[in-house]
């Protein structure tokens, strides 16, 4: 099945196998999770769950979607703009530069076109109508950050890639030539060629793997994007780790920080962050803006589709944290940003339209989850 990738070997392999983090057969985090995340008195969520549990867990309506076409045409005035795509993907213009981070165009975060989380609904601007990207980083293997037919598609439009260790192996395998692929470890940095723009992989605690026997057997990384005079922090996935405070030590302070805020659950506290938890992790990091990512895209958890915004607003209004929460296709600066204007409120008030549901086929799964989502 193309979709579940391809094993890294040769000179790829060797080269995983010189890192730190490397166990002999597998990556590791660097350090157990600070104590007290995962509640020990929720156990994991089963498939069925997982599939049909929960209340609200998808809009009624579609999210307010813009076109930022017009406005890419236009440098933005303070050097820094990014513009939430869904998901972990945003587009980020840094002093000339256009990155986008973890691409997904795709319909479902899973390996078949069938069955799996599909997305609220189609990005803002098509992958073909893009302006022409100057890098591509990619945190981590799992299906909501990496994506087959994405992968497929920018194969063709020459752009490079930055990824953590063995991840290339996939996107060779889907048609990147590997001379536009680097692979980092943690605290290794790539510059592109001709360029100031430079990316830093950096710690972050959570786990990899696209099928039932490969866990871990590729790095996951947060990432830094930056330039002479803006720097960008972009989580990928992660739990919350006292490595934050190391990267804000070795490569901060930083102008935006993206931080994951969806798809948690009490039983994943040390695998991912939620609001609560991500709001720590942007203090750890120095503050500052602060871009919310990984929420209002695919139901990846038992919680509302709404509830990170919701949380997050709440708490971070008492934490006094400078919130940069842009609809779909917004393009923003962040230093122009004053206040969070809750724009998912008006969603859930539109009038329903009833649409065809599709059947969870649960009887058909086993009781655990059959491939790593997230």
């Amino acid at each position: 099945m193309k979709t579940l990738g391809k094993k890294a070997s040769g000179a790829r392999l060797e080269r995983m196998q010189d890192s730190p983090l490397w166990t002999g057969v597998t990556f590791r985090n660097v350090h157990p999770a600070i104590p007290g995340l995962r509640d020990p008195a929720v156990s994991m969520p089963s498939i069925g769950e997982f599939l049909c549990g929960g209340t609200r867990r998808t809009p009624r309506g579609p999210l307010p979607s813009l076109d930022p076409r017009d406005t890419w045409l236009k440098k933005p005035d303070t050097g820094l703009r990014a513009t939430w795509l869904g998901h972990s993907t945003v587009l980020i213009e840094i002093d000339g530069y256009r990155v986008v981070t973890d691409p997904v165009w795709g319909l479902r975060a899973s390996p078949s076109t069938l069955v799996g989380p599909k997305r609220f609904q189609p990005v803002p601007v098509p992958l073909s109508a893009m302006p022409t990207i100057d890098l591509v980083v990619i945190s981590h293997d799992h299906y909501d950050h990496l994506d087959y037919p994405t992968i497929r598609e920018l194969a063709l439009m020459g752009v490079p890639f930055v990824t953590s260790l063995g991840v290339g192996a996939h996107l060779e395998a889907w048609g990147v030539p590997a001379e536009r692929i680097t692979e980092l470890d943690w605290w290794q940095s790539y510059t592109l060629p001709g360029s100031e723009l430079a990316v830093t992989a950096a710690p972050s605690q959570h786990f990899s793997g696209r099928g039932l026997k490969d866990r871990n057997a590729t790095l996951w990384s947060s990432l830094v994007v930056r330039t002479s005079k803006h720097s960008v922090f972009f989580s990928g996935d992660t739990g919350l780790t006292t490595e934050y405070a190391t990267i804000r030590e070795r490569l901060g302070p930083f102008d935006l920080i993206m931080l994951e805020v969806g798809a948690f659950h009490p039983s994943w506290g040390d695998i991912h962050l939620g609001p609560a938890n991500a709001l720590e992790a942007h203090a750890l990091l120095g503050g500052g803006a602060f871009l919310p990512v990984h929420w209002g895209t695919f139901s990846l958890a038992m919680h509302a589709w709404d509830e990170p915004a919701e949380t997050l607003v709440a708490l971070g209004a008492k934490r006094g944290a400078q919130l940069v929460m842009p609809r779909l296709g917004e393009p923003v600066e962040p230093v122009r940003v004053e206040s969070v204007t809750p724009w998912w409120h008006a969603v859930d008030t539109q009038p329903v339209t009833v649409v065809a549901v599709e059947k969870p086929v649960v009887e058909t799964l086993p009781k655990s989850m059959p491939w790593p989502i997230d």
